[in-house]
């Protein structure tokens, strides 16, 4: 079974590979492709690219949490993250 996670330095590694990139440019790129994309998908919930993968925003519920040093009660309200899927092309070696 394949491993599903992905993070920027496996990115940063087979896009240089792939198109023949030093990985400090290749990693400069993603910085700049991630700045787009995180601002394009706060207005929207997602951002496909075929053959390379998926960008969803996901909302994360507000929550109460306990300060485990002062057993205090804190609330966190609503936040997001984001998502990324690689497609099978990507994975694929």
């Amino acid at each position: 079974m394949t491993n599903n996670t992905f993070n920027k330095s496996d990115l940063s590694e087979k896009i240089s590979r792939s198109l023949n990139l030093s990985s400090p440019l290749a990693s400069d790129y993603l910085v700049q492709l991630f700045g787009t994309l995180s601002s394009s998908i706060s207005l929207r919930n997602r951002a496909e690219f075929r053959d390379f993968g998926t960008f969803e925003k996901k909302t994360i519920r507000p929550r109460k949490f306990i300060n485990p040093k002062t057993k205090k009660i804190s609330f966190l309200g609503e936040t997001h993250t984001i998502l990324f899927s690689p497609s099978k092309n990507l994975l694929d070696d």
